[in-house]
């Protein structure tokens, strides 16, 4: 057994916030340094790749915020607050975002990292302001947590980092397999229409609305509540494959339904590219567009069509309003679209479709490695779950 003895944050290492450089200073952007915003941060990958980078401009001109590898990044604003990764490699925040570059002599890096992601309850409990919650880094340095040992920390620490590391192979075999399919897509139906500068017979170009419908399959309490929710904040950026889903109660308005094989678009805010290949039963939110192909072998054509960078591009550009703009379907349907032949159709499913299918395999197998390795943290401060291989933390 082991002692626990309560902290503040602030004890775990140095809290630093971040800063957004200047927009009259566009020369401090570029592709160096990592970035990180919000929006970058889903709440379940350990490390990520952000929109944005930094140049080395900009590094010099933020230098008193860079992050070393390892600091542990917490979002302190908004609807996401609470969620959280680590620095693959020296990187920068904006200001939404509070890091602890941990005291290595004194605390396990891993350990404080899965530490911050229990707490997002407690930082909304902190949040202050009325319209926007934000957690300032005072606020956030006083928050206490329990932690063991050193050796004990690191040993929960390495346990749980296995967990992380099957993630994180199954989402580079997620990566792979989309980088697949689109380049299959677009030598389809794109690069080769394009290099011969004529028709392809196979395809011709009309309209988007003729490959797929827009569904509302109306959500009821009594049939439906046991069916898991992926709504718009929950879709991933630039990914088919789903994210973590939550309860369908969450939501008590504008739910619908939606089965596997549909596509998910989000229609709020398309530059943000959240398209999903599903792959089961499940509930969203009106600010989705349910697309379901008009035919089974449509399905792959229709995904890749909808996650397609021209597509986003596209739709970004025919969206109506100013703070959330949106794509209204009675325009997406009317989108120039490649419409193949039966038979093309049928050869690209054949295709394609084992990849989707894979993608969806690796999602889920995602998801129950991140909801066992979530439960394990409490058992093992607990002492429910044995650590173990004593020499380990001896």
């Amino acid at each position: 057994m082991f002692e626990l003895r309560t902290i503040r944050i602030g004890e775990l290492g140095r809290v630093i916030t971040g800063k957004t450089p200047p927009s009259s200073r566009p020369e401090l952007f570029g592709d160096f340094h990592p970035f990180l915003t919000p929006t970058d941060i889903d709440g379940f990958a350990r490390y990520i790749e952000p929109a944005r980078f930094l140049s080395p401009e900009g590094r010099i001109y933020q230098h008193r915020l860079m992050l070393p590898e390892r600091a542990v990044c917490v979002v302190c604003i908004g609807a996401t607050i609470g969620k959280v990764c680590m620095t693959a490699r020296p990187s920068f925040t904006n200001q939404q975002i509070n890091s602890v570059i941990v005291n290595e002599k004194e605390h396990d890096p891993f350990f404080v990292y899965h530490l911050m992601t229990t707490l997002r309850d407690e930082l909304k409990t902190n949040a202050g302001g009325a319209a926007t919650p934000i957690i300032n880094k005072t606020a956030f340095s006083e928050i206490e947590v329990s932690v063991p040992p050193l050796r004990v920390q690191r040993r929960i620490g390495s346990i749980l980092s296995g967990y992380d590391e099957l993630i994180e192979n199954s989402q580079r075999r997620i990566r792979l397999l989309e980088t697949m399919a689109r380049a299959l897509y677009r030598e389809w139906f794109v690069r080769e229409n394009l290099a011969e500068q004529k028709p392809n017979l196979n395809f011709q170009n009309q309209k988007f609305g003729e490959l797929c419908n827009l569904v509302k399959d109306p959500f009821c309490l009594e049939l439906h509540n046991d069916r898991p929710l992926l709504d718009l904040s929950r879709m991933p950026q630039h990914s088919l494959a789903p994210g973590e889903t939550g309860p369908a109660s969450e939501l008590t308005t504008s739910r619908i339904l939606f089965q596997a094989g549909d596509t998910l678009f989000g229609a709020i805010r398309c530059y943000l590219h959240k398209v999903v290949a599903a792959h089961y039963l499940g509930v969203t939110n009106t600010s989705v567009l349910v697309l379901r192909p008009a035919k089974p072998y449509l399905r792959s054509l229709v995904a890749l069509i909808a996650s397609d960078r021209e597509t986003i591009r596209w739709a970004d550009t025919h969206s109506t309003g100013t703070k959330m703009p949106v794509i209204n379907w009675g325009v997406f349907q009317t989108m120039p679209t490649p419409v193949p032949s039966v038979a093309l159709a049928e050869r690209f499913e054949a295709a394609a479709g084992p990849m989707l299918d894979q993608i969806g395999v690796l999602a889920t197998q995602i998801q129950n490695l991140r909801r066992t390795r979530d439960l394990l943290l409490p058992r093992l401060l607990s002492g429910q779950v044995e650590l173990g291989a004593g020499k380990a933390i001896s």
